[in-house]
């Protein structure tokens, strides 16, 4: 484990905190504040030590001006207000001199959230391409840097690695908690361990498959991602989505052959129309169509599951089985986390989808653990590393001796 910040001298300092506050906003309302509520613990630690704190986050994708209208974390600094019942000041910009200014003045016991970190890759991604001469001046704004933001600790950005690489550095409560239970539930599963895999893009996801396939006793692919399975078989899958990456073929049918009786694939599915919106049929996964998209898991591949789910100890899911967010194709999505919820597995969801899922058809409490994590749950899981914290010394374990 990573320097952790209960171990380090935080008392009356300056903290440069880095959360991930990427939250779902439509209209100008939070959507879900989870992410938010997930910092609190670390944030009213940093309090209780007389700290001043500096929070930085990234906020959705900034390639240009325009962007940025509808990326400042204003909305955010005001929820975040309210969860931790103090002021929560804001800055509009998140460098230069004004900055400097603003938390040179700052209180013990004073919340500042800088602007969205983000708005620094407009026009040469200065945060995404890790400038060390802007992680250089967010590091001057702290006596000490706290990492706390596991759902983007698989990037190596000057707010998330950048910084560490400067002044002392140690992860919170939140990334503490993730890679504690990463490691007990789904690293060290207890068997037998089923892995259920969906979403759109396989190309994402090989590594992870890759590391499980030979820790578990079943992969079951449903989702656009076990499209390429399919289409490798020489099964017809339509207009739907499948790899076309030559080097991920090749992988994807070399799993096939290696791991023929793990890797577990849809038996029928629900599918919808290039041409008519209005479109939906049951098909077997051999009848699918020219024309057809493949959108949801049928009700034989979800008995199939049922069987394996059934005799399973540990479960993990990652990705959803097919468009959840539309109610013609969610019944997959939704029976699937009902026959999970009702086994006496031990459950693990990782990924923004599959936590989506979950929150959206009410089975949050239903589950051992979900991941606030997307692409930092499946590096961790896939190669226990994670390129963010890769500058953070290790703890130093103490060792008695026995008298």
């Amino acid at each position: 484990m990573k320097k952790c910040l209960q171990n380090m001298n935080v008392l009356n300092k300056r903290i440069v905190l880095r959360v991930d506050y990427n939250v779902p906003v439509v209209n100008n309302q939070i959507l879900d504040d989870s992410k938010i509520r997930e910092s609190l613990e670390t944030i009213f630690y940093l309090l209780n030590e007389n700290c001043k704190i500096v929070i930085l986050s990234h906020f959705g994708k900034v390639k240009n001006e325009a962007d940025k209208k509808n990326k400042s974390l204003q909305i955010v600094a005001d929820r975040l207000k309210e969860l931790v019942g103090q002021e929560v000041y804001f800055s509009k910009e998140n460098f230069g001199a004004e900055v400097q200014k603003r938390v040179s003045i700052m209180k013990p016991k004073e919340i500042l959230m800088l602007e969205n970190t983000r708005f620094m890759d407009v026009p040469a991604k200065l945060e995404s391409n890790c400038d060390m001469q802007l992680a250089l001046f967010w590091s001057s704004l702290g006596d000490v840097f706290v990492n706390d933001a596991f759902a983007s600790a698989h990037r190596k950005h000057a707010s998330t690695y950048g910084i560490s690489t400067f002044i002392p550095s140690c992860i919170g409560f939140l990334m503490q908690k993730e890679i504690s239970m990463l490691d007990r539930l789904v690293i060290h599963a207890i068997h037998p361990f089923t892995v259920i895999m969906g979403g759109a893009k396989i190309d994402d996801k090989l590594t992870l498959m890759e590391s499980l396939l030979p820790k578990c006793e079943h992969l079951l692919c449903a989702g656009a991602l076990a499209n390429t399975f399919l289409k490798i078989l020489g099964f017809q899958i339509g207009e739907s989505v499948a790899s076309k990456n030559p080097q991920v073929i090749e992988k994807v049918r070399a799993m096939l052959l290696t791991y023929k009786d793990k890797i577990i694939l849809p038996l029928d599915c629900i599918v919808g129309s290039t041409y008519d919106l209005n479109y939906v049929k049951y098909k077997l996964i051999n009848q699918v169509e020219e024309n057809e998209v493949i959108y949801d898991i049928g009700t034989k591949t979800l008995q199939k599951f049922q069987t394996i789910i059934k005799d399973s100890q540990t479960i993990f899911l990652n990705g959803t089985v097919g468009l959840y967010e539309n109610m013609k194709f969610a019944n997959g999505s939704k029976e699937l986390l009902r026959i999970i919820s009702e086994s006496k597995s031990v459950s693990v969801a990782g990924g923004g989808d599959a936590a989506s899922s979950i929150h959206n058809f009410g089975y949050t409490d239903k589950f051992t653990y979900i991941s606030s994590g997307g692409g930092a749950t499946l590096e961790y899981i896939g190669t226990g590393n994670l390129k963010a914290l890769e500058a953070i010394e290790e703890e130093v374990e103490i060792e008695t001796l026995d008298m």
